[in-house]
């Protein structure tokens, strides 16, 4: 398929550092912090930096270049962004169907909804709950990222007082979600200057509602529940109208629904990324709070409905979600179903090796070694802090693999202990040379003994006995 400037746009998979390092500067100037445009040229199409990595490509000189390597690399699915600031919320900007195919960007948002027919205090103390919601899950934050103002009332007044409370509530970036254009006027002049998403524009609103989202720049959803087709002609609508940044709203259905609704989501996005059609380029919005509007009438099971829906719908392409519920165990499932798809399937999920005091730790203290998977290196810490162990930890760098993984691959070795042992300066640390190794990685203890000179003690396979090893072995040790 051809781009409007006539060029053949590629998939990810066909575009070669080669193509890309015919555009660069090629001064090898190392302003990217690499060691020179080639492998700068090979990081950017593996999805690891971006085109701002290259200082020079923003001078005038380059200007021609840099537009040609924005369209080369522009993904089949355009990146829409929504909020201001440090909160503001990327979505889209996808390239593959399948993440081992490319790593995923921009992680789908996830949104809670609020309406106006919530009193000032109720709203300020929803509003609280949604931004105070976070997890740290192997060492990262995970957190909600928008709020979504439903109009209940229908009312312009009694939703632009709603806007006005959300936003002077909270800094995370609002969805404002109603079908009548007059609502949606006074909605947005209480929260103009926040880029707020607009939701949404059907086949009954559409001008109306394209003149308010390029009077407020800001992106606007466009609504077809059940209509493909109609999707696809409302946006090519909009985008001659000069409404470049849209969100797609295919429909959500819950119950019998619910496979026309996978089906859909999945066919949008098949058409993006395989057949490359421009007019389903766009982020998909999914509404798992749709669950509530059914006929069942106990809440624990429509949360239930809602959590599995809204993962179905992560799962299927949906790049950003509106939910309803703020139970942990409904929301903390997707976040870090998120966090999973999310990250590089080429690259496990460590932390930086090193040495890490634990407590107060002495010259007496013991020495401990693991690897630097997150999981591992978090269960680890985490047991050892519950147990309020004074020690050190030495975190061997694996490349992220675990220790079982690492033993068996020849990465987490004898010598490569002992190289930690002598980068980390661990005999000025203490005054004893005794180490404990992992029960997993006890067929390392003779040579490690052997590369190291130092005793080898091996500890438990699992990190919760660490405080009953440690009463039982170290002290006759030491």
């Amino acid at each position: 398929m051809k781009s409007a400037s006539g060029t053949t746009r590629k998939s990810i998979q066909k575009i070669s550092p080669i193509d890309v390092y015919k555009l660069l500067p090629k001064t090898n100037c190392g302003e990217c912090k690499e060691a020179n445009c080639m492998a700068f040229a090979t990081r950017l199409v593996n999805g690891e930096l971006f085109l701002s990595g290259c200082p020079p490509l923003f001078t005038e000189k380059y200007a021609r270049a840099r537009e040609a390597l924005e369209e080369l690399m522009e993904p089949p699915v355009r990146a829409v962004t929504f909020g201001t600031g440090k909160n503001a919320v990327t979505i889209g900007g996808k390239y593959v169907l399948w993440r081992h195919e490319f790593t995923y960007h921009n992680p789908t948002a996830v949104a809670i909804d609020v309406h106006d027919q919530m009193t000032p205090d109720e709203l300020v103390q929803r509003v609280g709950s949604i931004a105070q919601f976070t997890y740290n899950y192997i060492g990262r934050t995970l957190n909600v990222n928008a709020v979504a103002i439903r109009s209940v009332t229908k009312d312009p007044a009694a939703f632009a007082a709603a806007v006005r409370s959300v936003a002077g509530a909270t800094d995370l970036p609002l969805i404002l979600c109603t079908l009548d254009p007059a609502v949606m006027k006074a909605g947005l002049e209480k929260a103009r200057d926040s880029r707020p998403l607009i939701y949404a524009a059907n086949g009954d609103n559409w001008s109306a509602m394209a003149d308010l989202a390029l009077e407020a720049g800001a992106p606007l959803v466009v609504s077809a529940p059940g209509d493909p087709a109609l999707l696809r002609s409302l946006v090519r609508t909009l985008l001659d109208c000069g409404v470049n940044d849209l969100v797609l709203d295919p429909g959500t259905f819950a119950g019998a629904g619910l496979p026309e609704t996978i089906s859909t989501f999945t066919d949008i996005r098949s058409q993006a990324c395989r057949q490359f059609d421009e007019l389903f380029g766009f982020p998909l919005l999914g509404l798992p709070l749709a669950v509530w509007t059914g006929d069942e009438i106990s809440e624990d099971v429509l949360k239930w409905k809602e959590a599995v829906l809204a993962s179905m719908l992560m799962s299927r392409y949906a790049d950003i979600l509106i939910m309803h519920s703020l139970d942990g165990w409904v929301l903390l499932p997707q976040l870090i179903w998120r966090f999973n798809l999310y990250t590089d399937p080429r690259k496990p999920v460590s932390v930086e090796a090193g040495v890490k005091p634990f407590g107060r730790p002495d010259k007496n203290s013991p020495v401990l070694v693991t690897t630097n998977y997150a999981l591992t290196y978090f269960t680890v810490e985490s047991d050892i802090k519950a147990a309020n162990l004074d020690c050190y930890l030495i975190v061997a760098d694996t490349g992220g693999l675990s220790v079982e993984s690492a033993v068996a691959g020849r990465i987490f070795t004898a010598e490569s202990i002992a190289t930690a042992l002598k980068d980390y300066s661990i005999a000025g640390l203490v005054d004893h040379t005794t180490l404990i190794i992992p029960g997993l990685a006890a067929r390392l203890s003779g040579e490690t003994e052997e590369a190291t000179g130092w005793k080898i003690l091996v500890g438990p396979k699992d990190s919760s006995g660490i405080p009953q090893f440690l009463r039982e072995h170290w002290r006759t040790e030491h």
